[in-house]
């Protein structure tokens, strides 16, 4: 059992090292963070898009009881330069630290938003630009490879790097849909070699309908694809959530489907996602549970997430919409 351990933990430290010259530049990984009311993770266009200025905090944690498993935190804010006109600019900013195994990345990303009515009555209908600015510091720790006498050795290295995102939205009433294009362009702070910027390219697509805010609960379905260009993975998102709203307080749940589709792959990865969620006056609460449901996973813990948000300086809604759009209380 001992050699089966050691095994493993090698091929292990060995996985993620080759890995590196992939995901250096990948930036924030996507997981379901966008459902949590938190859809500027996702989309540089959803800064300031609302009614109302937006703090999340994010912490996520994977396969718990694994060392130096994957985990992710979060901090982002966005808003509107004024709220007292239907058109105008918004900005944004992220600040992320993402460890997975012994490769971790910190990064800063700025955003700036503009947002366009195609018509200013009571009847949401808006196009929206977005353009964000990354500045991301690639940390590979091989240090510990050494120490356990592997034949891998080395020290901690660290790389800088320059990124952009840029995307488009359009909102019709309740329906929303979103197209952004990540990693744009890479610059390096050192004469490393690693993969051209065009090659590690995400184009990602969402669709979502909100409906029936005459109804007892409130639906919206939604979708996200994902094509990688580097690999050709293509990753889809079947979604579901639910809202009901009493006084000040506002309940929501959510399911998410993820499968991936890639052929250089032995098993395309399946994930099932339920969210539980609560709007409070000025505040936001979510917690996320994510469990593989592939043949072969490395534990059966799941991956956890939790979600605290804070709406400020929230205007009267010019139109109607869904309540990524529509903030449904007051704020601070």
């Amino acid at each position: 059992m001992y050699l089966m351990k050691k095994l493993f933990y090698q091929i292990y430290c060995l996985f993620f090292l080759v890995l590196v010259k992939e995901t250096v530049a990948q930036k924030l990984p996507i997981y379901s963070d966008y459902l949590s009311d938190n859809v500027y993770l996702l989309h540089p266009t959803a800064a300031g898009i609302g009614n109302s200025s937006k703090l999340r905090f994010t912490t996520r944690q994977q396969w718990v009881g694994i060392d130096n498993a994957p985990a992710l935190q979060t901090v982002s804010f966005h808003s509107r330069f004024n709220y007292e006109y239907p058109r105008g600019a918004a900005y944004g900013f992220i600040a992320f630290n993402d460890r997975n195994g012994f490769q971790s990345q910190k990064g800063f990303q700025g955003t700036y938003a503009y947002h366009l009515p195609i018509t200013v009555d009571r009847f949401f209908n808006q196009l929206s630009f977005g353009l964000s600015f990354s500045l991301i510091q690639n940390q590979s720790d091989r240090t510990s490879f050494r120490n356990r006498g592997d034949i891998i050795g080395g020290n901690i290295i660290a790389t800088n790097f320059l990124n952009a995102d840029f995307g488009v939205a359009y909102h019709y009433g309740g329906f929303s849909s979103y197209f952004s294009v990540k990693n744009l362009f890479l610059t390096q702070a050192n004469n490393q070699n690693i993969n051209k910027a065009t090659g590690l390219r995400n184009f990602i697509f969402s669709f979502g309908y909100y409906f029936g805010e005459e109804k007892f609960i409130q639906l919206e379905p939604s979708v996200l694809f994902q094509l990688r260009q580097a690999t050709g993975e293509r990753i889809a998102d079947l979604n579901l959530k639910a809202y009901r709203t009493f006084g000040n307080k506002q309940l929501w749940a959510a399911v998410s489907y993820r499968q991936s589709f890639d052929e250089n792959t032995i098993e395309d990865l399946r994930l099932f996602t339920p969210i539980i969620g609560i709007n409070f006056n000025k505040m936001m609460f979510s917690y996320t549970y994510t469990q593989q449901l592939n043949d072969i996973v490395l534990t059966n813990s799941g991956f956890h997430q939790i979600t605290i948000g804070f709406n400020l300086w929230t205007v009267e809604p010019r139109a109607a919409g869904c309540p990524n759009i529509a903030s449904p209380f007051g704020s601070f």
